[in-house]
């Protein structure tokens, strides 16, 4: 009777749809079969649960761990969780999943993978000491992947974790799939002009309130364009409400979640990214591939992400700044075409998936 495949046992603070959720359901549907998956939601949402393929053998699992535990309460609870469960390897996602690291601590160990794909908005300024001397003393028996440049030089000169536990693994997406060519969704964008478009969970760090200040003051320079926003989440409503009060209400759409962003990108004319912060946004990604012009606050690693052409384009954490990025992609067809094209070219060379997903199945290697 043949051995059953390894278990793997993956802890998120979410599983609902989001970069580092979207990047898991692409490499474990590559993979099928060669593994099983028990998954920890530690706030309990698993809507990315929906991505995973038929093949894909998986379990979502509730965290032991209760509101108003002790920390030795919690990592006791948690030991115990990985001593029932038993997995292959555990692989916990960003500093919400911490404890689960700092558990594991304790003989006998379980081979823990570690992914860092960026800080909490609390973090966005600056990263808290309690959380780099933690790092430093939680992840150095780890192995660490990070997606972005600007990561691996964190956690080499900041959490000073040791080189041979270090692994940059470049985000990658299926450039087959978000492709300039496809069917189009057909999103119904009021107004007339060009169509901005961003796509991003709406929480704060996106920072969409900035996106849409530059749009107000792009309006009022007399420029015509309408604005599409794909994704959903807490500031919502809020963000809805701004958009009235800037008079922007007749030529902007919150499309919310949309089952096929490949589709939605082939209904824009240029991408814009407002984040505070990001490391290797998925989104500029998806946006290069889809042959679509980008103008984008320069954080984490968008300015290398993106053809050197690119960098006018590029703002800094600023409504007018990132006004100034979009500016003179609104009125002029031609720019938009060439940037386009470069960013394809860009995503062909450097961020085909193929790439991520064999160098993530060697380094988890069970």
């Amino acid at each position: 009777m043949p051995a059953s495949p390894p278990l793997l046992l993956h802890v998120f603070s979410t599983f609902a749809v989001g970069g580092p959720q979207v990047r898991f359901a692409a490499l474990v549907n590559r993979f099928g079969p060669r593994w099983r998956h028990a998954i920890v939601a530690l706030d309990g949402r698993t809507g990315c649960a929906e991505r995973l393929g038929p093949e894909v053998r998986f379990d979502l699992l509730p965290s032991p761990v209760r509101s108003g535990d002790s920390l030795p309460r919690r990592l006791l609870k948690i030991r115990t969780m990985l001593r029932r469960v038993g997995p292959a390897a555990l692989v916990t996602s960003n500093w919400g999943s911490i404890e689960w690291a700092m558990a594991d601590l304790a003989p006998p160990r379980i081979r823990h993978l570690h992914m860092e794909d960026g800080f909490n908005p609390d973090e966005a300024a600056g990263q808290k000491p309690r959380r780099v001397l933690t790092r430093r003393a939680v992840l150095r028996w780890s192995e660490v992947i990070l997606p972005s440049t600007v990561l691996l030089r964190a956690a080499r000169e900041t959490w000073r974790l040791p080189e041979r536990r270090l692994h940059h693994i470049p985000n990658g997406l299926d450039i087959r799939r978000f492709r300039p060519d496809g069917p189009r969704a057909g999103i119904a964008v009021p107004g007339e002009g060009p169509v901005i478009g961003t796509v991003a969970a709406l929480r704060r760090e996106k920072n969409l309130g900035r996106l849409l200040r530059a749009c107000a003051l792009l309006r009022g320079e007399g420029h015509h364009f309408r604005l599409l926003v794909i994704g959903d989440g807490g500031e919502r409503s809020a963000l809805e409400a701004l958009a009235g009060e800037l008079g922007l209400a007749g030529c902007t759409l919150f499309a919310g979640h949309v089952p096929d962003p490949a589709a939605a990108y082939r209904d824009m004319d240029l991408f814009a990214l407002s984040s505070d912060t990001e490391q290797m946004p998925f989104s500029v990604m998806e946006a290069m591939a889809s042959a679509i012009p980008v103008a984008a606050t320069a954080v984490g690693d968008v300015r290398v992400m993106l053809p050197a052409e690119a960098a006018p384009h590029l703002a800094a954490l600023d409504d007018a700044a990132l006004a100034t990025a979009i500016r003179p992609l609104l009125g002029d067809a031609g720019l938009r075409a060439r940037l386009g094209a470069a960013n394809r070219a860009k995503a062909e060379r450097d961020y085909d998936e193929e790439t991520m997903f064999q160098a993530y199945a060697a380094l988890i290697g069970v």
